[in-house]
């Protein structure tokens, strides 16, 4: 039995055709097949019946045409089951095998649970062969033409996908007659001549696939005024400049598809599925998110160093006589160290399941990183962060060890500098293994084995050089190419900036190249062989640029060792078309195009050596022209800061704006940046911190606490304690240093804020008394309510109820007086917090009310997920324990699609506490489990033992003591470490009552 809709109606029993009486018995079968499975109801079959009104008898003809349908398929030898009646309608039971669209849904599902590309492929090409033409092309009805549609819709974009999975197994030949064809069928869809465009490309048919793009351009401008999309726009760029990234990859060998899994059946085990194999908890608790990748992108014309990749394979091969826990890449620059290395972690990745961590030492850089805060960093990627990352360097490194213990993960270790750089990184476990790239021997390391790398032999630099600039340019010029390589000095990074030369400019001959560097004075920047210098070499690519560009590459060094945005260049030079500048120095090879970020964005950074020449190339320049281009640039990133903190969900931490220049980026530009604020935000994370310090080290007091208030809201809800403390206390020694009054007090009460989330209840006094004393000699008053309403904090937490309140009243006080809305909107919710622990229900519920409507006219839905929360205690203390779950239930929604784990935290400890009070043990464990390990994470001590706490309460009113001690010895353990903190005997109270 065989049914069929993916074409003309088709319905096969017995190997034999069904013949159907008459067009509606057609529309019946087609419209329960379409839901086949499902109950069709009698008003869908009436509208599939009928185009336009249907007649008083429409159910009794639509019965009989069922019945008829039922008759006929009987007749044939189906059984009487296939279509059963139903409540309001019918139901007709089919399996995968015998409906073609249940055929085409069940492939397309195993491709999306396939983790082999080549797996997915055969999928999606099984799913498509159960198509034999348009959906349902022979039945006439008006509802099923629009589901006809859908499905013909979801044909194309299986098409798309399958097409686009195959190109990237390297089937770009086999695939470009599909997708002309499918871009004939769809002229709009850039994602079908994205691909054809590539395809074209890597076939070396280079002019059609700019004639494809140039042929949608021109239809989307005259049909729908419209020009392509960024994406396809650069690639176009691409394929003009013949990057070397667009290389096919190697073509997937051919096998035969497995037999599909019944649709029933559940996805088979994956060998590299290892999260039911072992536990990954480790380190008092601790738990990482493993396994963790972050090995860089692989260079796609990698060549030669076999032996380099062999000696490394047997040194971390685990069950070779002569592994080596710890092998350092040892060479001058240039020479290709940390291309081998990720080459040959990436090889080896298999042999390490637990994950690949990476990390850049930077020791070449200005700033070579600090191992404190590169543990910092290895931490945060294991799924530690906030106050759980200790302070000490000791305590990380020992975290650290601990979280790889009994792990088999690999870590890179990229431009190291000395040993003690490196010592605290080693993971110290046997199953795990270190890769360093240095400059130079690092002979301290216990253990280590050193390979020393060498420049490329003749055949390999011929090798690289051909796979660049393409072999028929390489063929008709030979000898050129040998003298362009001997001046080259076989040095991987010069041979690449030459070859990027002459990929750039498609129409000089080898010997123009030739003629430019056998001058030793032009010769380019990585020849540091015999008497060259790599000075001497970046001179050449500089004497071949425009004034601007060069002024541009000498002003980027000054930013910093960052991978940066493309719109920098503009405000540097103080200019609209920066970034065509920008394109010239890609262009040369001087600046590399990294990578795209998550928002789309094409990412930018300078090698480290031609970044050491650009900041000698600016030395010369006037220190107050460096200056502007610097504020120029930093204007940019507060404005960007400002408007990204606009559109985060409400918070009391950004500060007024101060006397700190702003400059604008144009509205589509910045509009396309704050489409995802969040997402613009972690994306640029390090370039914020890095923006800071460049204004602390340029005397621009104004804009580094600016900047750094500005980033606050987002640290706040992203709990990102570590960046929100080392950019405060870098600005605020700034801003003490030159008397700043205001900035002081911004960022004094942003460290108070800090401080109280961390337990540090004497440091956060401190800072706040500050700032407040700062506020009042400014005329600050929003500042001066906003440091009282975080020291009523302090004090509500710490038992001084009274004081509290009293410090409540005085900051709601300043905020009325003020008419900061928002402000007052938050004391309001305090002061019903107070009302409520002193047991004033009435006097709360007013209070809570205010806030609401408050955060409500404010459009502020994180405010009103705060209050419900709050809302939620006063609910149970009057023994309404469901309206209380349907607050927290709304304010966990709120909390949980803004990503505020802190918020979700204390929600899901509200939500314990009604469920304790309910005795209803199970839910309310899991709830102040998993509060416990959102609070565990950021380092919220107080809130985790509260949780541990209750939970203890619990299991002994349960009669489980045994786990109630447990619990509640966690509990205390806690308050112990909040208490020695702050110099106090007594535990403190939640932060959140």
């Amino acid at each position: 039995m065989k049914f069929g809709l993916l074409g003309p109606l088709h319905a096969q029993i017995a190997e034999r055709a069904v013949q159907l009486n008459g067009p509606r018995q057609a529309k019946m079968l087609a419209a329960l097949l379409i839901d086949a499975n499902r109950i069709v109801s009698m008003e869908r079959l009436v509208a599939v019946m009928w185009d336009s009104a249907a007649p008083a008898t429409a159910v009794r003809q639509v019965q009989d045409a069922v019945s008829g349908l039922r008759r006929n398929l009987v007749a044939c030898g189906a059984p009487r089951s296939l279509i059963s009646t139903r409540r309001g309608g019918y139901e007709m039971h089919l399996t995968p095998a015998q409906l073609d669209l249940l055929e085409f849904e069940h492939e397309r599902q195993l491709a999306g649970r396939s983790a082999a590309p080549l797996d997915t492929a055969v999928a999606l090409r099984r799913a498509l062969s159960c198509w034999r033409g348009n959906a349902l092309v022979d039945v006439s009805s008006r509802v099923l033409e629009i589901d006809a549609a859908r499905l013909n819709e979801r044909r194309a974009a299986t098409h798309k996908e399958c097409l686009a999975v195959e190109l990237d197994l390297g089937r770009h030949r086999e695939v470009i007659d599909e997708l002309t064809d499918l871009l004939r069928e769809h002229p709009y869809d850039e994602d079908v001549a994205q691909h054809l465009m590539v395809a074209l490309y890597r076939c070396g048919r280079q002019g059609e696939a700019l004639q494809v793009y140039e042929r949608l351009r021109r239809t989307l401008a005259d049909e729908l005024g419209v020009d392509p999309t960024p994406a396809l726009q650069a690639l176009h760029q691409r394929i003009l400049t013949g990057d070397p990234a667009l290389t096919a990859p190697d073509p997937a060998p051919a096998r035969a598809s497995a037999p599909a899994p019944a649709p029933d059946s559940a996805p088979a085990h994956r060998p590299s599925d290892t999260s039911s194999e072992r536990p990954d908890t480790v380190a008092a608790g601790l738990t990482m998110a493993l396994p963790v990748r972050q090995l860089p992108l692989d260079v796609p014309d990698f060549v030669g160093r076999s032996a380099a990749l062999a000696e490394i394979a047997g040194l971390l091969d685990g069950e070779a006589p002569n592994r080596a826990p710890v092998v350092v890449v040892v060479g001058g620059p240039g020479v290709g160290k940390s291309c081998l290395v990720t080459h040959a972690a990436r090889l080896a990745r298999g042999s390490f399941p637990d994950g690949q961590l990476y990390l850049n030492l930077a020791a070449t850089s200005d700033e070579p990183r600090d191992p404190g805060l590169m543990l910092a960093e290895a931490l945060r990627a294991l799924s530690i962060a906030g106050s759980a990352i200790p302070n000490a360097l000791s305590e990380r490194a020992a975290l650290y060890r601990s979280l790889l213990v009994d792990r088999r993960m690999l870590v890179v270790l990229d431009d190291a500098g000395h040993a003690d750089q490196v010592l605290p990184l080693l993971p110290g476990a046997d199953g795990c293994a270190v890769l360093i790239t240095s400059r130079t021997l690092l002979t301290q390391l216990p253990g280590a084995r050193h390979i020393d790398l060498d420049v490329l032999s003749p055949a390999e630099a011929r090798e690289l050089f051909t796979g660049i600039v393409g072999r028929q340019r390489v063929e008709r010029e030979p000898d050129e190419a040998d003298a362009i390589l001997d001046c080259c000095g076989n040095l991987p990074l010069a041979i690449r900036i030459a070859s990027g030369k002459l990929t750039g400019r498609p129409a000089w001959s080898l010997r123009v190249l030739r003629a430019r560097i056998e001058d030793e004075s032009r010769r380019l920047a990585e020849l540091r062989i015999g008497d060259l210098s790599v000075r001497a070499s970046v001179e050449l690519s500089l004497r071949l640029l425009p004034a601007d560009a060069v002024r541009a590459l000498s002003l980027l060094g000054l930013l910093g060792a960052y991978t940066l945005p493309g719109w920098v260049v503009g405000p540097l030079l103080d200019r609209s078309d920066g970034e065509q500048v920008l394109d010239t120095l890609v262009d040369a090879s001087l600046v590399r195009l990294t990578a795209t970020d998550a928002l789309g964005e094409p990412r930018y950074r300078l090698h480290d050596l031609i970044r050491t020449c650009a900041v000698e190339i600016a030395a010369p320049l006037a220190t107050a022209d460096k200056r502007d281009a610097i504020v120029r640039v930093l204007s940019v990133w507060l404005d960007l800061v400002r408007r990204g903190t606009d559109r985060l969900p409400g918070g009391l931490l950004a500060a007024a704006h101060g006397s700190a220049p702003r400059r604008a980026l144009p509205d589509a530009v910045v509009e396309r940046l704050m489409a995802d604020a969040f997402g613009w935000f972690d994306t640029e994370r390090d370039n914020l911190l890095g923006a800071v310090k460049l204004a602390v080290d340029w005397g621009l007091d104004e804009l580094a606490w600016e900047l750094t208030a500005g980033t606050a809201t987002y640290y706040d809800h992203r709990c990102l304690y570590q960046d929100w403390q080392h950019g405060h206390r870098l600005a605020l020694d700034a801003a003490r240093a030159a008397g700043n009054a205001p900035g002081t007090s911004v960022l004094l009460r942003g460290l108070g804020q800090l401080h109280i989330y961390q337990d540090e209840f004497d440091r956060a006094t401190r800072a706040l008394e500050s700032s407040i004393e700062l506020c009042r000699d400014t005329g600050d008053k929003r500042g001066e309510a906003l440091s009282v309403a975080m020291l009523s904090t302090v004090s509500r937490v710490q038992g001084r109820d009274d004081e509290a309140l009293e410090r409540v009243e005085q900051a709601l006080a300043i905020a009325v007086g003020e008419g900061d809305r928002h402000v007052e909107a938050q004391l309001s919710c305090s002061m019903g917090v107070m009302r409520l622990m002193q047991g004033e229900l009435d006097e709360a519920e007013s209070w809570f009310t205010g806030a609401l409507r408050l955060a409500e006219a404010l459009h502020d839905e994180h405010r009103v997920a705060v209050v419900l929360r709050r809302f939620s205690r006063l609910h149970d203390r009057r023994g309404d324990p469901d309206a209380a779950l349907r607050c927290l239930r709304q304010a966990l929604a709120t909390f949980e699609e803004l990503a505020d784990e802190r918020c979700t935290g204390y929600a899901l400890l509200e939500v314990g506490r009604v469920y304790a009070g309910q005795n209803d043990r199970d839910r309310a464990g899991r709830a102040l489990e998993r509060a416990a390990g959102l609070f565990h994470r950021h380092g919220d001590l107080q809130d985790e033992a509260t949780c541990w706490q209750l939970i203890g309460d619990l299991d002994a009113a349960a009669g489980v003591h045994d786990s109630a001690s447990q619990h509640r010895e966690r509990a205390g353990m806690l308050w112990q470490a909040i208490g020695e903190m702050n110099q106090t005997a007594d535990p403190a109270r939640p932060s959140s009552p």
